[in-house]
């Protein structure tokens, strides 16, 4: 698929490539610099705004001692 880039440097994505990744007006894309001369579009899916309140807050506070071990652990299952 071809599009032409206009005088602003826009540039209209084909509505196959729209359809494909659902985007609506108004959604963001990223622009993807690949090895070699290829981009990649890429839906932006959310932002740290929308996903504020998603992870729920501790019920109780953690210490230093109780995350570092918490790493450990997590550290030594990857090994």
């Amino acid at each position: 698929m071809q599009a032409t880039i206009t005088a602003k440097g826009q540039v209209t994505v084909p509505k196959p490539i729209r359809d494909r990744l659902k985007l609506k007006p108004g959604d963001r894309v990223d622009f993807v610099l690949d090895s070699g001369d290829e981009v990649r579009v890429v839906p932006v899916t959310a932002s740290v705004r929308q996903l504020k309140g998603m992870v729920p807050k501790p019920r109780k506070p953690v210490t230093l001692e109780q995350m570092d071990d918490a790493i450990a652990k997590a550290y030594a299952r990857r090994r």
